[in-house]
Order: C-alpha cells, then structure tokens, then sequence
C-alpha cells in the first residue's frame, strides 16, 4: 500500500492512494492518527482497510510533502556501492564499516517540489537512494530481524552542496543540510509489499533531463539493507518514523570530467523498483528583499 503525507484545500494531511477506474485517488485517513509518523507508531497501518466515499481528490489535485514530515532522525549511508570508493580517486582504501552522517527534515523537500540551488554554491548535485523508514524500533537489532522493523520505503535524492562538504576535515554536515537541496517521495511503501529476498536486488535508476546517470541494484551494496539496520541501532534507539538513506551508486555529477552539477530548470528523476518514481525541478532561491 502507497502512504502520503500532502496538502489539499491549504489542509495538511495524510492518507493512501488508491488505483480505482483508471485514476489514482487519495484516501484521507487522519482520522486514524494526526500524521503518518504517529499512525506508524501505534500500529494503525496494519491490517487496514481502505474504504471511499466517493469524493476523493485525485492524486494530481494535492501537493505532496515528504511522506514523515517531522522524523526524529534522517540517517544516512555514504559510500556504499561496488566502486563509489574508486570514484573518489584519493587512494584509500573501502572501510570496514559504514560511512554515517544526519540530515535535517528542512534540507528535504516533497516530490514536484523544486530542488533549491542557494547563492552560496552552484555546485548541487544528485544522489539517487533507496530511503528505508522505521516500523517498529529497537536497539541492537539483530539481522535476521531487520526486516520486522521496517514500515516501507521510499525514495530520497540525496541532493549536495559538493564544495560545502569539503569545507573541514571528516565532516560533510553542511553540503548535506541546505534548505530544500533534496528531496524525498513521493509516498512510503508498505514493508509487506517486498520480500526479503526482494529487497536484496532493487534497481536503483538516476536521470537528469532524461539521460540516466546511476543505474544499479541493492545486490551490490557493501552494506545490505538488513546490516545497516542492525549496524545503526547499535549506537542509536532507532524509533519509528526514523529515515535510513542507504547510500547512492556511482555516477553522480561531481565524478564527470568536467562535474555536471544541477541548474535552474533541469529535471532529475530517481526511480526505484518496487516504489516509483520521485521526479523535482530545479530552480535558485529567492532571496528575501534586503537578504
């Protein structure tokens, strides 16, 4: 089942979307809980019947937002992909663990949102990713059990300030958290809908204009799926409604000779398997008279 968080009628709300005679409608569910996060954490997802009333918005009439539009934490994986170390040309080795770092829900936007290039840098770039959201929460949870803590997964494009990133040593916070500079979406598909086994070999696909860019699948991570949740709830309580962003595959921007970074009215698509596809402009902030 597809969950979205979106406004209508200058209304936030949240709810699923249905196929029905060739469209697809959006059932409001609030009723159930004020937000998708909270639904989530008191377990009204499951076993859910989904009923109309027969005057549904259609799924182009609403504005969608990030499916968890206040998660506690958006954690996020670098380098995990066959040959993204090699990308970065600077002669180390792969780590024996995940690269970690945090985004804020600020520096992501929903999809058909524009990705926002800021005046401080032209250097936006994509990343493409596969975005698992917490069910169920734990520490320590072992990987055979991965899986029963997911609630579904989404799509993110990791978007990146590349100079930012490199402004200190071991530390890539500020290139990741400017306002509106990713994206993710457009919905939040449920964990029954995949398999462990599916899970194991998605295709993860990036275009810009139309061209593709990243093209790969979930069987060549370094770390699967299942082990960066286990891996990450050993330092942390992850809690329902938390984001994981697993990583990107080669092929962004910054690695073409010369880089191809996003500008003003390119169009970057991220699809996913099983999921979709998350789809934002681009476009530069307006500063603020005076800013």
């Amino acid at each position: 089942m597809r969950f979205i968080s979106y406004t209508h009628n200058a209304q936030s709300s949240w709810g699923a979307v249905i196929d029905e005679e060739g469209q697809q409608l959006v059932v409001d569910l609030s009723s159930l809980a004020p937000t998708l996060k909270e639904a989530i954490e008191t377990g009204r997802l499951k076993g859910l019947m989904i009923d109309t009333v027969g005057d549904e918005p259609s799924l182009d009439q609403v504005t969608l937002l990030p499916p968890i539009t206040q998660p506690e934490k958006i954690i996020c994986i670098g380098v995990n992909y066959a040959n993204r170390n090699e990308e970065y040309a600077d002669g180390s080795k792969p780590k024996s663990f995940p690269s970690v770092f945090m985004r804020t829900p600020g520096s992501l936007t929903g999809h058909e949102s524009p990705l926002i290039r800021p005046p401080e840098s032209h250097q936006l770039d994509y990343e493409g990713e596969i975005a698992l959201v917490i069910g169920k929460g734990g520490r320590r949870i072992k990987e055979e059990d991965a899986f029963e803590h997911l609630a579904g997964l989404t799509i993110m494009n990791e978007g990146t300030l590349r100079d930012w990133v490199r402004h200190a040593k071991f530390n890539v916070t500020q290139g990741k958290n400017f306002v509106h500079s990713g994206s993710i979406g457009p919905w939040l598909v449920s964990a029954d809908e995949f398999s462990a086994e599916q899970l194991k070999d998605m295709k993860v696909k990036t275009r810009v204009n139309g061209e593709i860019r990243q093209d790969d699948t979930t069987a060549n991570m370094a770390y699967p799926i299942s082990y960066l949740i286990s891996y990450l709830s050993t330092f942390c309580a992850l809690k329902p409604g938390d984001v994981i962003a697993t990583g990107t595959p080669t092929g962004s921007g910054a690695r073409f000779n010369p880089p191809r970074y996003l500008a003003p009215g390119d169009v970057v698509e991220v699809e996913v398997q099983g999921v979709g596809l998350l789809r934002n402009g681009v476009a530069d902030e307006v500063l603020d008279s005076g800013a």
